[in-house]
């Protein structure tokens, strides 16, 4: 698609139904590697970023199969190809996430290092060190990581320099087949983390720690083929809701409500919006323009990085002044231009953005989108505009 029209000025009224998590379904996809059977899920989003992980495991020698209710299932029992391929992991640097299961299930593994990220650095490094501690040779010339680990991978202890969610799933699905113990420290506490481990358990894996800093993992010999349902996406749903909130709107979103979603929930009530919810749903109303929201991004339980655009978009048309500060990635303002184009009072200093709210809100430009979470947000912004 080459360029969303958006005509703004509509309130936005209605029910949907919440997608699957990206970020879980791509490490749980990863993890079917690990089988030599089948794994069977349900509630995969239709993204571009799940065709690229489901070619890669094809280009490996899996098979997929899907049925009437776009549930996937996942064939690795003749997997023969031990190589991801630099045009396929060039599109996406989740396509990591593949070593850890190689290593674990093969003893080697060939992954082209991913290039680089447009929002900042997320280096590879520390998937490599935690490989190491497991007993891993590693050599990345030529553009290709080529690892291996002929007597097969030994628990160990790994303590990560920075929280990193991929990493800490690539040392937890590696440490399911490694022999003894591994105990993962300053491991990442997001939920997709936590979906992955439900996952991994249920084919039989020995986790403990989901969700805290301190994740154990007991080695088993084999795991076993099963069925699961990955989880809804936290920051879809958030940006449904922060969505409504900015057209003065109401919607119910139908999807489950465990605590991964309070921290929006409570800067979005904080703004004005009135907001209920069941097991099943969340509704949210707002009939008021929204009060600003002062936000402070960090890894889980705290606010996400992945709502920061979505929410300076909302301070923009606030009735005062707002600060945003970004700890997470340090090139991950590059919306405020184009929001500045669309009559934002935005002013960045280092890590932190000061906004002023448009008494005259904001209005109608053309604007260039860059990454998933900017072009949402100029999405929300072009709704009131």
């Amino acid at each position: 698609m080459d360029k969303l029209l958006i005509e703004g000025g509509y309130k936005l009224n209605g029910s949907v139904t919440a997608s699957g998590a990206k970020n879980s379904a791509l490490p749980i996809l990863a993890s079917s590697i690990l089988l030599r059977d089948k794994l069977t899920l349900s509630n995969i989003p239709h993204l571009n970023d799940i065709t690229t992980m489901l070619e890669i495991l094809s280009s490996m020698g899996a098979y997929m199969t899907f049925n009437e209710n776009m549930d996937i299932e996942v064939d690795t029992s003749q997997i023969n190809n031990l190589k991801a391929r630099y045009e396929l992991v060039k599109t996406m640097r989740a396509s990591i996430l593949v070593l850890g299961p190689l290593l674990a299930r093969f003893h080697e593994a060939e992954v082209a290092l991913p290039g680089g990220c447009a929002i900042g650095s997320r280096p590879v490094n520390l998937h490599l060190d935690c490989m190491r501690k497991l007993g891993v040779d590693i050599d990345t010339s030529n553009g290709y990581i080529k690892a291996s680990a002929k007597g097969g991978l030994i628990g160990a202890d790994i303590e990560f320099s920075q929280v990193t969610v991929t990493g800490t799933e690539n040392a937890i699905m590696a440490a399911s087949l490694a022999q003894g113990q591994t105990r993962i420290f300053n491991a990442a506490k997001e939920p997709e983390v936590v979906d992955l481990i439900s996952c991994l358990k249920k084919m039989g894996a020995n986790i403990e720690g989901g969700g805290s800093e301190k994740i154990t993992v007991n080695g088993v010999d084999s795991l076993n083929p099963c069925e699961y349902e990955v989880m809804d996406d936290r920051i879809e749903i958030g940006t449904y809701l922060t969505a409504v909130t900015m057209t003065k709107g109401k919607i119910e979103i139908k999807c489950s409500f465990p605590k991964i979603l309070e921290t929006i929930i409570d800067k979005l009530i904080i703004s004005g919006a009135n907001i209920t919810f069941s097991e099943e749903s969340i509704e949210l109303e707002m009939d008021q323009k929204p009060s600003p929201v002062n936000i402070s991004t960090a890894p889980f339980p705290l606010f996400p990085t992945d709502m920061q655009a979505q929410f300076i978009a909302l301070n923009s048309i606030s009735t005062g002044k707002s600060q945003v500060v970004e700890n997470v990635f340090e090139n991950r303002f590059m919306h405020v231009q184009e929001l500045i184009r669309m009559g934002g009072d935005i002013n960045l200093q280092g890590n932190t953005a000061t906004i002023v709210g448009s008494k005259n809100g904001l209005f109608a430009a053309p604007v260039m989108a860059t990454y998933q979470m900017a072009s949402a947000s100029l999405v929300l912004a072009g709704l009131v505009a």
